[in-house]
C-alpha cells in the first residue's frame, strides 16, 4: 500500500510542492510552519539532511505504490533510545489507511533498524484523526501538553525489536 523511504536530496522539489499543496489543510488542525519555511527551503532541507546523517533524527517520505509523495514520518531528537514521532499526510490521501501504515512500519524501523526501545508523539485536541491513529497503532496517552501553543496530547509507545513475520 505504500512505503517508506528515508529522506534524500531529491526528494526536496516533491516535498516542497506537497507542503505547498497541503498547507492551508494542515494549518486546519496543526500550527502553520509560516512563510519563511517556504522561502527558505533549500536550506532547511540541507539541514534536516544533515541532522540525520548525525543520526540525531530520522526522516523519511511515505510513498504510494505509483511513487506519489503521500506524506512525511520522521521520528526527531533521537537520544537514550527513544525519538519523538511527526507525520503528515497529504489532504487526498487521508482516509485510506496510509497513517496507519506509516507509523506501523516506522515504529517498525525504529525498533529493528534503529535499536529504539521507546516513541513519544504529541497532536493537537483539534486532529482527532491523529489522535485515532496514535491510538490504532499501540500509543498510549499521558497527558494533555501544549502544541504549537494549542491544547494538545502526549502519547507514549514502547518497542520491541520484531521477529521474522511479526509486525510492530
Amino acid at each position: 500500500m505504500i512505503r517508506l523511504e528515508r529522506l534524500r536530496p531529491d526528494h526536496a522539489d516533491a516535498l516542497l510542492a506537497f507542503e505547498r499543496d497541503n498547507r492551508a489543510y494542515f494549518a486546519r488542525t496543526i500550527p502553520d510552519r509560516g512563510d519563511v519555511y517556504f522561502t527558505d527551503f533549500p536550506a532547511r532541507h540541507a539541514a534536516l539532511l544533515a541532522e540525520q546523517e548525525a543520526g540525531v533524527c530520522h526522516f523519511h517520505v511515505i510513498l504510494t505504490p505509483d511513487g506519489t509523495l503521500a506524506g512525511r514520518i520522521n521520528l526527531v531528537d533521537v537520544a537514550s533510545g527513544t525519538a519523538e514521532l511527526g507525520y503528515r499526510v497529504g489532504e487526498r490521501f487521508t482516509g485510506r489507511g496510509v497513517a496507519k501504515a506509516a507509523v506501523r512500519e516506522v515504529c517498525r524501523l525504529a525498533a529493528d533498524t534503529y535499536g529504539l526501545s521507546a516513541l513519544t508523539a504529541r497532536t493537537t485536541l483539534t486532529n482527532p484523526a491523529s489522535m485515532a491513529v496514535l491510538t490504532a497503532t499501540g500509543f498510549t496517552p499521558l497527558g494533555e501538553t501544549p502544541v504549537g501553543g494549542r491544547p494538545g496530547m502526549r502519547y507514549e509507545r514502547r518497542l520491541a525489536a520484531s521477529r521474522p513475520g511479526q509486525g510492530c
